[in-house]
């Protein structure tokens, strides 16, 4: 389950007239170190491009999973903080309207009423059109008072400067292990030669089962690596959703329904 609010482009923060400019303040790291600034005047950093406010730990016997991502999109290594987290930076990186991420991009700093809070967001994401996303990963089975209080924090303080707050829940199981086998093709390289990118989109311009198109462009073993880049990057398509990837599975180009 997801949930995206807000999102308009363009509309400058002094437009709104909110108080939320100067409740909450962010705090990121900046060319000149770190930096806390009022929301009002801080909205406009490329946080996309930010270095993570706190550091990924690797604790023996932790309950956490942190790592690296590299990130066909950025060309660039992103962090993460569990298997869940991983997932979404994956799902981030196929999403063709994506353009820039960060991880733990600021620190959100704002008082409740009945004390000073803070929260750092998974995700900063950059759109091909210039919106600004702000993301956190949690499944519904782990959302206690005092996240769903962050969340809420966070969704208006992107209200205020017109950023999309996205609340990522744990993603549908079949379609994740899919796109977790189809993101080992991500890289540019994988879809070389051009030459057999151009065939597999002309073989599969009809529906057919994977193998069968494979084979009638040539030796799977230099076929089948550009095919799954084609179905990471959407050039080529298939029912993630339904069963495995799978010999049989039928793949077509562009969009088909049957």
């Amino acid at each position: 389950m997801t949930g995206v609010v807000g999102g308009r482009v363009g509309v400058p923060a002094r437009r709104y007239g909110d108080s939320a400019l100067s409740a909450f303040e962010l705090e990121f790291c900046g060319p000149g170190g770190r930096r806390r600034l009022p929301l009002g005047e801080s909205w406009s950093v490329r946080f996309e491009e930010a270095e993570p406010v706190r550091r990924f730990r690797w604790a023996k016997g932790g309950e956490s999973f942190p790592g690296w991502y590299y990130a066909a999109t950025t060309a660039d290594h992103v962090g993460y903080e569990s298997w869940l987290e991983r997932d979404r930076l994956v799902l981030l990186d196929r999403d063709p309207e994506v353009v820039g991420i960060a991880s733990q991009p600021f620190w959100l700093h704002w008082h409740d009423g009945r004390e000073s809070r803070r929260h750092a967001p998974d995700y900063f994401v950059r759109l091909a059109d210039g919106r600004a996303r702000v993301v956190d990963v949690r499944s519904a089975d782990r959302l206690d008072e005092r996240t769903e209080e962050a969340f809420e924090a966070t969704r208006e303080a992107c209200g205020a400067v017109g950023w999309e707050f996205e609340w990522a829940d744990a993603p549908e199981p079949v379609f994740m292990a899919n796109v977790r086998w189809l993101a080992r093709y991500r890289r540019r390289r994988s879809g070389r030669p051009p030459g057999i990118a151009a065939q597999l989109v002309d073989v599969f311009a009809e529906p057919l089962p994977l193998w069968t198109g494979a084979e009638r462009v040539g030796d799977r073993l230099q076929v089948l690596p550009v095919l799954f880049h084609l179905l990471w990057s959407g050039r080529l398509n298939a029912d993630l959703g339904s069963a495995l990837l799978g010999t049989d599975s039928l793949v077509w180009a562009g969009r088909w329904l049957s």
